[in-house]
């Protein structure tokens, strides 16, 4: 039951019209034929299904173990699994070849990273988390920087963090309080972060730190925030390691999933400071931070994605080998397996429907990126950047959210034997939980959506995006097998516009709009993330007919268009729901006195 498959077909069939008419066609992308993204996406399928996924279950039971040194060790195999991984090649497939990288699409990656998540959620935080350092070293390190720490970055050889967090600096980060003192061409850094992911570990042979941090001189608030650069071993001039850097792991968090990615508490300046070096402008560290931030909503959604792929796996296995009770279809009595029980096919239909939806919605906010990045056209660029800044919030926030919900429903199907350990199911629930709070919580990227996102331009990016709805809408009403579809399809996009004016109206307005945005941005994003993943349903049912149209007896587009039906007539109306829900106002919680 803990066997990972990687779902190359599924996101196969997603990539094909997105590479086949938009980010293969871009500048830069000519080496990227169909046939290297295939062998690609078949040999990631190995490493995640052969090498990481066996040590996902094994991995949590070990966890990762701080010695009294300060060193950590992470679970058995996991190490080497990660090399595994850098000697393949992977950590640079998106990276662009000026840095060293492969130059293959980020939609390429994306699919790539999905399978390492739903592999081994805790192993795949770990490149993660340095594909983040590597997006903000490269947009705002200086030139000795990029030379001195990229090309190992890239390669894999040493990982990154992000250091945010302290105990009383959360969400708030204008409230950090860690010290960078000014020496000759470099900082002395003190103070202390919490919750570091894979902050400490013994899989690569030198970890780099992004660490937020405030000169004694810098005013209050976020302004006075800089961003530093602070080596777990400092770099000599030849490039080899130096002595080790006064940055310590005080300790590892006991959580309650994923176990085998060590989350430390790092203590910077216990012995004199440690030496760090300055990316980009003094005071704009929260802004060069958001950079790396932005990367890792988008990937903490493919993780998510990930994850409800695996629980998606494990359903379906116990449900088609677990045998109780009688099938409505045998008469004789005969003992069926829960397969068999329409109450448990909509269990399955929901977590498959949902899955693909996500997926689908998430690659294509991955096509997006590739425009902003390469197109040629200045304005191609922008509108594309625009549309990627609308969709990450909802990727981040609402794909984590039905993660939590698949892996749950999992283990309703398992019954009694997906509560305990033994099946993976639980495991899963527990890993996935983490999703919605990290790279800032779900709230926040509902505030980010129906504040910042949609009122900076009266929402022109999302109106624009919809018009595509629109457009599917169209496309489905005119194939009469899909019309349904489309009726569905055209009522969740009067929904979501009806709210939008709302949230528009009421964001605006001067003395309550900052309550207003508060109390509608988490519906408003709800309805937004069930109707876009609709909208990619309606895409998915299009393609999938016209296979059948066109002679294929293929099982597999049949079931896409079950999955689209699902999506559009039965999950859909549950966030439609969210309207009525804008509508009432909110006047319930402001007169709602907290005891």
């Amino acid at each position: 039951m803990n066997v990972y498959a990687a779902p190359v077909r599924d996101l196969r069939f997603v990539l094909e019209e997105l590479l086949a008419h938009r980010s293969l066609s871009l500048p830069g992308f000519e080496e990227a034929t169909p046939d290297l993204v295939e062998a690609v996406l078949e040999e990631a399928a190995k490493l995640s299904g052969d090498v990481w996924g066996p040590l996902n279950k094994s991995g949590d039971q070990q966890g990762a173990k701080r010695h009294t040194d300060g060193r950590v060790s992470t679970p058995e195999g996991f190490a080497a699994a990660y090399q595994a991984y850098v000697e393949g090649g992977w950590n640079g497939i998106g990276v662009s070849e000026a840095l060293g990288g492969q130059n293959l699409p980020e939609v390429v990656a994306s699919a790539v990273q999905e399978m390492l998540h739903g592999a081994n959620m805790a192993l795949g935080l770990c490149p993660m988390l340095t594909a983040g350092a590597i997006e903000a070293l490269a947009h705002h390190g200086s030139d000795e920087l990029k030379a001195t720490y990229l090309p190992k970055l890239v390669e894999g050889s040493w990982t990154g963090t992000m250091n945010l967090t302290e105990s009383q600096a959360g969400s708030d980060l204008s409230q950090v309080r860690t010290r960078a003192v000014p020496e000759n061409d470099h900082y002395r850094i003190s103070g202390q972060k919490i919750y570091i992911t894979w902050g400490e570990h013994d899989a690569a042979e030198n970890i780099i730190h992004l660490v937020l941090a405030r000169k004694p001189d810098a005013p209050e608030g976020n302004k006075g925030i800089s961003l530093f650069l602070v080596p777990k071993f400092l770099v000599n001039d030849d490039g080899s390691l130096g002595e080790r850097n006064d940055v310590t792991c005080a300790s590892i968090e006991h959580k309650l999933g994923i176990h085998g990615s060590p989350t430390c508490t790092l203590s910077f300046g216990e012995n004199g400071g440690a030496i760090g070096y300055l990316v980009g402008e003094e005071g704009r560290g929260l802004n060069h931070m958001f950079t790396m931030m932005n990367e890792a909503r988008h990937k903490v959604g493919i993780q998510g994605i990930g994850v409800a792929e695996r629980a998606c796996q494990h359903a379906f296995a116990y449900a088609l080998e677990r045998t109780q009770g009688r099938s409505p279809k045998a008469r004789g009595g005969e003992n069926c397996t829960i397969s068999d029980h329409l109450d448990v096919r909509r269990m399955l239909l929901s977590m498959r429907s949902r899955t693909d939806a996500l997926r689908a919605l998430a690659l294509y906010c991955a096509a997006e990126l590739d425009t902003a990045r390469h197109a040629e056209s200045g304005d191609a660029r922008h509108a594309a950047q625009a549309r990627a800044d609308i969709l990450i919030p909802v990727i981040k926030s609402f794909s984590t959210d039905q993660a939590v919900d698949i892996a749950s429903m999992g283990i309703q199907v398992h019954g009694g034997m997906g509560y305990v350990e033994e099946t993976g199911a639980a495991q899963l629930l527990r890993d996935a939980r983490i999703a919605p709070i990290y790279e800032g919580t779900n709230g926040i990227q509902a505030l980010d959506l129906a504040g910042r996102k949609l009122q900076r331009d009266s929402g022109e990016a999302l109106s624009m995006l919809l018009k595509d709805v629109a457009a599917t809408v169209e496309q489905l009403n005119a194939e009469p097998t899909l019309a349904a579809l489309g009726s569905g399809l055209a009522a969740g996009l009067e929904d979501l516009k009806a709210a939008q004016a709302i949230v528009l109206e009421q964001g605006s307005d001067p003395e309550n709009g900052a309550d207003a945005v508060q109390a509608y941005a988490t519906p408003f994003l709800t309805l937004a993330g069930h109707v876009l993943c609709a909208w990619q349903m309606g895409q998915a049912a299009l393609s999938a007919q016209a296979a059948l149209n066109n002679g294929s007896d293929d099982p597999f587009y049949t079931a896409k268009i079950r999955s689209a039906e699902f999506a559009i007539t039965q999950w859909l109306p549950v966030g439609r729901a969210q309207r009525a829900v804008i509508e009432a106002g909110m006047q319930c919680l402001s007169d709602f006195e907290v005891h």
